[in-house]
Order: structure tokens, then C-alpha cells, then sequence
């Protein structure tokens, strides 16, 4: 059997937010914005597989910046993720967040995302969880389950209202760009989630939707 670069689980340090962190820029630049915000999980919120990778059951360690399985192997975030999930929230208005997975393990992803806490600044370092946000309450819509990504976004768009156009997803799968026919704008993130590769897909879906200047 031949093995791809995501065969193996890297070894994974757990995301801190610093004062110095910052979000990304097209957050705050005063131009427009997608109405819905939708993430992969596998490959691009965390570098691993949940159904391949991950073997229950899990434990939540080091004030939920991580989990732990079975064999004793850590999964968290891209570094980037927590920052710019909660950055995202932020924002005024805050961001509609969504995720569309098509892992065949549904059960163990929603668990990770329940047990993987985003430390805010203010708590970066320090032993109290209080200001913690579970990644799970993070998001407003979630599809995870096998299947065409279309599918998931039929979904996102009948529990939204939100119009397709208004949707922008990142994705380290090429073969989901598939959700652009619908009128999703598609952004491919091959080495996962960072601040820059958000800003490429938010510039990107201004320019294809023609709203590269501000808005009254």
C-alpha cells in the first residue's frame, strides 16, 4: 500500500492565543464579508484524519488544548485555528461559522470539538478554563456525516437562508470544489487553515462576487 503524506499523525503541540496573535486582516478592513464562514475538519482545522487516525476513547488534557486517544496519541488545531475561530466571533457583527466534513467517523469528530476548548488571551497560560469556549459552540451550522459536500451545503443553506453566493469554504480536498456549482466559492487549503490562507479565500470570494470596495 502506497502511503501519502497524511498517512502518519504529526506530533502536535497545543495551540496558545498571545496578546500578539493576530486575526486576520480581511476581518477588519471594513469590506465585505461572507455571510457564512464553513471549514473541513479533516486536513484543515487539524492535521489528521478522525477516522483513520484517532481511536476512541478520548481525553480531554492540558486545559482542553488537546485530546488524547487510547494509545495515548495527542490531536488539537492547526496553530492558526483557535485565533481565527475566535477572532471570528469577534468581529462586528460576529461571523457565521459552519463545518462541512464528509468523515465516515461523525461521532468522533463532534467529540473532539466538544472536548478541544479555544483559550482566549486573557487565559493563554493560565490554569483557569472559565473563558474557555468549547470549538464545538463555536459553530452555527454542522453538517458532518459522509457523502457529497453539496449535500452538506443544501443543508447549511436551508437552515440559514443564506443564498450560496454568500458562502465561502476552505477545504484541503481539491475534489470538493465540486460545492461551486452551486455558488459557493471554494478556497483550497492543501497544508490546512492559516491566517494568510483566510485571507486569500476572503479576498478571493471578494473578487468573484465583484465586492472589492466597501459597502454602505
Amino acid at each position: 500500500m502506497v502511503l501519502s503524506r497524511k498517512s502518519q499523525t504529526p506530533s502536535l503541540t497545543p495551540a496558545i492565543i498571545s496578546d500578539t496573535v493576530p486575526s486576520p486582516e480581511t476581518f477588519n478592513d471594513g469590506l465585505p464579508l461572507p455571510k457564512i464562514i464553513a471549514f473541513d475538519l479533516d486536513y484543515t482545522l487539524w492535521p489528521f484524519w478522525v477516522d483513520t487516525h484517532v481511536t476512541p476513547p478520548l481525553k480531554a488534557k492540558d486545559n482542553n488544548t488537546r485530546s488524547v486517544d487510547r494509545w495515548g496519541e495527542s490531536f488539537t488545531f492547526y496553530p492558526d485555528v483557535p485565533s481565527i475561530l475566535l477572532s471570528a466571533k469577534s468581529s462586528t457583527p460576529p461571523l457565521t461559522l459552519a463545518t462541512a466534513s464528509r468523515t465516515s467517523a461523525p461521532d468522533i469528530a463532534i467529540s473532539l470539538l466538544k472536548q478541544l476548548h479555544l483559550p482566549t488571551a486573557s487565559e493563554a497560560g493560565a490554569s483557569s478554563k472559565a473563558a474557555s469556549k468549547r470549538a464545538y459552540d463555536i459553530f452555527d451550522y454542522m453538517q458532518i456525516f459522509p457523502g457529497d459536500k453539496k449535500t452538506h451545503f443544501a443543508r447549511i443553506q436551508k437552515q440559514s437562508g443564506v443564498s450560496y453566493d454568500e458562502m465561502l469554504f476552505f477545504d484541503d480536498e481539491r475534489r470538493n470544489k465540486n460545492v461551486e456549482t452551486l455558488g459557493v466559492v471554494f478556497w483550497e487549503v492543501p497544508s490546512g487553515v492559516t491566517r494568510a490562507e483566510v485571507d486569500r479565500g476572503v479576498r478571493e470570494w471578494r473578487r468573484r462576487k465583484g465586492r472589492e470596495g466597501k459597502e454602505s
